[in-house]
């Protein structure tokens, strides 16, 4: 048996993309999402395992890890890519949509990864892959809760890299930008933007190179790179340009 990877939200879109990239050099994958007959039909295709869980629900996520490394003690690529799309306001937004975001897109890495770290301890040297969001790192309306939740998972990402580092366990940090899947469809953007717009193969080709290439912290596509510390340098000047924002009907 080869290496064994963990993928969440590997049912769909950059999920499944990466549980393709990983099968096909030889990983084993376990797949872990919501929706069981979809994931059950990606781990069929690539050969892998299906594990249905909502990762957001801490227990849930500790009895799943158990299973897995019952069977799998030795876990080689851990993936936190469960996420969900949240275009909605602080203000006047739905309270459950809010909460949900934190729960599955911050609070779902933290669980996953408390979970199978006796599995990626056994395997060292091993690597943790968070798919974050360029929103992880700019911030505005009409999607400020889900940024919000990017903006904590990418806090986590960067504190246990320090942490781990000296237990041989990589902690990669994927920040894509406008990437089009079922679950974010991007026809809702200018069609200027929409030139930008890529695919979830696009960021599983990106993962697959960090992974082989130790990368820590990267952008896809790179040219977000510069623009994403803009908002740090001048706060006030994004502040008035958010603010005509027209609101979502």
């Amino acid at each position: 048996m080869g290496r064994v990877a963990v993928v969440t939200g590997g049912s769909s879109g950059i999920g499944a993309a990466i549980a393709r990239v990983l099968a096909a050099r030889g990983d084993l994958c376990v797949l872990i999402a919501r929706r069981a007959e979809r994931l059950q039909a990606v781990a069929e295709e690539i050969g892998g395992e299906a594990e249905p869980c909502d990762v957001s629900d801490r227990a849930a996520a500790e009895a799943v890890a158990a299973r897995i490394l019952q069977r799998h003690p030795q876990i080689a690529v851990l993936v936190n890519n469960a996420g969900i799309p949240g275009r909605t306001r602080f203000l006047d937004g739905d309270p459950e949509v809010i909460e949900t975001l934190i729960r599955i897109n911050y609070l779902g890495s933290v669980w996953c990864l408390r979970a199978f770290l006796p599995g990626l301890r056994a395997a060292a040297p091993s690597d943790v892959m968070n798919i974050v969001s360029v929103s992880g790192v700019v911030a505005g309306p009409p999607s400020g809760p889900y940024s919000a939740s990017k903006h904590a998972q990418l806090a986590f990402s960067r504190t246990i890299s320090a942490e781990l580092r000296g237990e041989r366990i990589r902690v990669h940090t994927v920040k894509p930008g406008f990437v089009e899947t079922e679950g974010f469809p991007q026809s809702w953007l200018p069609r200027p933007v929409q030139r930008i717009v890529i695919g979830p193969e696009d960021v599983a080709a990106h993962v697959l190179r960090s992974l082989e290439d130790g990368r820590g912290e990267t952008t896809v596509p790179w040219f977000y790179s510069p623009l994403t510390p803009l908002q740090d340098v001048l706060p006030n000047i994004f502040t008035r340009v958010l603010s005509r924002i027209p609101k979502a009907p």
